[in-house]
């Protein structure tokens, strides 16, 4: 007797590279090496789509409303409308085609197919990569209500389980925490034996206000300032409509005069190299943050990381010694600490070994696969 394989339809709302895509990219590979079928549902053709494909996907393509701060504009509510309508139909439509064994939604804010899993009677999972601590009470209810319709929430840290049943305690049971997967480089390249001139920095991700790139750049002119030879190096871009951000960030360059001390790499689809290319990775979020893979990145690339005290990037950079935490939103504080790990930097560098491994033994992929696809079957059983 054939063994038919349950069919997965996963949902994720953009079809980019950056840290949560890639963390739901290991989530289909751990169901399709578990042997399920797996359909996924993204909004738009992008760089993802290639990598679903590479890992045994299908993947569809149906309209999915984001919840954003955009939404309250006139504007913005009228095309989320529109996006909303066409969602049920093509949603459902997918889901009659499809009958999956379940929906796998890998985010807080694309609620629609929560309700359409309800409508149908499919099993539900939600993996939430969110913690708005921050946020407004009523809005940190309005995210996780739809949650009451998930038989399993998946939370990518306790900080963002700790939000979710801050809102509700009764979800609370529902929540399994599984840290990220975060697969480090082929080759590691060991960091300098000593510190020549410039000491290269490096920010990795989203350009946004949240994320603290401006900081950065502050941290940088205070760092020259102070007779420290350095260089900052951006890997990201901007969300469409925050282009005016990346024009705030050249406009700050200019005004404090580090043309040439700053370069901008866009998007990549891989990291490492930049990782290997550099001495220290910051990460100046401003605001809250569920979890910090690239805080986690560097460590797997053997870099030093300073990081923003704040909500999951104290979880995520527990118990590494190489890792530094400074106030959020405080350029002088992240520049003291650049020049603190500098002058120790021989003790920072021998850290990094033990540290190293202790975030492969966290992150591991294999681990993370087993967790992902033993919550899946236990909720198609």
């Amino acid at each position: 007797m054939t063994c038919v394989p349950a069919v997965i339809l996963m949902v994720h709302p953009t079809a980019e590279l950056y840290g949560s895509d890639r963390v739901f990219l290991e989530s289909v590979s751990a169901l399709v090496l578990a042997g399920q079928s797996v359909v996924v549902s993204l909004p738009v053709s992008g760089p993802l789509e290639r990598e679903l494909l590479s890992r045994g996907a299908r993947v569809e393509f149906c309209p999915s409303p984001v919840l954003r701060k955009s939404i309250l504009k006139p504007r913005g509510f009228s095309q989320a409308v529109g996006e909303t309508l066409k969602g049920i139909r093509q949603g459902s439509r997918l889901i009659r085609r499809e009958r999956p064994d379940a929906i796998y939604v890998n985010t807080l804010t694309i609620p629609l197919w929560n309700l359409l899993s309800g409508l149908y009677r499919v099993p539900l999972i939600v993996h939430v990569h969110e913690g708005e601590a921050s946020a407004r009470p009523i809005v940190r209810m309005a995210l996780a209500l739809p949650l009451f319709l998930a038989k399993t929430t998946i939370a990518n840290s306790r900080f963002s389980a700790g939000v979710i049943e801050g809102s509700f305690r009764r979800l609370g049971k529902r929540i399994q925490v599984v840290y990220n997967a975060v697969p480090g480089p082929l080759n590691l390249s060991p960091v300098r034996a000593e510190l020549g001139n410039p000491v290269r920095l490096t920010y990795i991700g989203r350009l946004s206000p949240r994320k603290g790139v401006d900081v950065a750049i502050d941290s940088l002119a205070l760092l020259l300032s102070r007779g420290l030879v350095a260089q900052l190096d951006i890997v990201g871009a901007v969300f469409p409509g925050y282009e005016w951000y990346e024009q705030q960030l050249n406009d700050q360059i200019k005004e404090k005069n580090l043309c040439g001390k700053v370069h901008f790499h866009g998007f990549q689809p891989s990291v490492w190299n930049f990782v290997a290319n550099s001495d220290i990775v910051v990460v100046p979020s401003r605001a809250d943050e569920p979890f910090g893979n690239t805080a986690v990145e560097a460590i797997l690339g053997g870099r030093p990381v300073i990081a923003s005290e704040t909500t999951g990037l104290i979880e995520a950079t527990a118990g590494y010694g190489s890792a530094s935490r400074v106030r959020p939103n405080d350029s002088d504080a992240l520049a003291t600490a650049v020049q603190t790990v500098v002058a120790g930097w021989s003790d920072v560098a021998g850290r990094l070994v033990t540290d190293l491994l202790l975030a492969r033994q966290r992150h591991s992929l294999d681990q993370y696969h087993k967790n992902i696809a033993s919550i899946v079957e236990e909720n198609i059983a």
